[in-house]
């Protein structure tokens, strides 16, 4: 009796210890969490990681090759009852040259509704040579109902991409967009179940 009388104590501490050790980490976790959008999106925008495209400070004022490279351009919606497509499917350019692409989004909700676009880039190895100058994504854009609105975004291909041995054959980049609504639009999606939609090339705009 006086043994177990001496080790209880001594058992409530250990289960104190532990209780607070578990509420710390879950808390961190849940910290962790929070923080792992933001910190994930500018590890690739520094990297590339991913096929995550760079973002230029100007327009691109260097060389510019003798050499075409194409780009095609991919949209999909991920739970936001928007029409989101690119104007032209493609456009074939000079590496090294500063260029302007349009997509197009129709909000074809009874309601405003907020979106935000994430992206990348394939092959995901040409990702840090694909310079953004200009571009809507991780931008929180607001669209009244039936409204449509222009999303322009400007670029340019590095020249250096030519002395990547996996990339030196390289002839088309395809610059993939996915929108999603932001967190306070959680009921917009749940009213649209369907996960993803990607927009094929019939019901894209050809017209370029």
């Amino acid at each position: 009796m006086t043994r177990q009388t001496m080790t209880d104590p001594g058992k409530k501490n250990t289960n104190r210890v532990v209780a607070a050790v578990c509420v710390a980490f879950f808390g961190g976790m849940i910290g962790m969490a929070y923080a792992a959008v933001p910190l994930y999106k500018m590890f690739c925008q520094a990297t590339g990681y991913g096929g995550t495209t760079q973002r230029a400070a100007k327009q691109y004022a260097g060389r510019i090759l003798d050499r075409d490279i194409t780009v095609r351009f991919d949209a999909n919606t991920n739970g936001i009852p928007w029409q989101f497509q690119p104007v032209a499917r493609s456009v074939t350019i000079k590496i090294g040259e500063t260029t302007q692409a349009h997509y197009s989004a129709t909000n074809k909700f009874d309601r405003a509704v907020t979106g935000r676009a994430t992206f990348n880039v394939q092959p995901e190895l040409a990702g840090p040579y694909f310079n953004k100058v200009e571009c809507f994504c991780f931008t929180d854009t607001t669209l009244k109902p039936g409204e449509t609105l222009d999303m322009p975004v400007v670029f340019y291909v590095d020249p250096d991409i030519v002395n990547v041995p996996e990339l030196k054959d390289l002839k088309t980049i395809t610059l993939s967009y996915t929108m999603f609504p932001v967190e306070k639009n959680k009921p917009v999606a749940s009213s649209a179940p369907d996960s993803t939609t990607k927009v094929s090339d019939t019901e894209a705009n050809l017209g370029g």
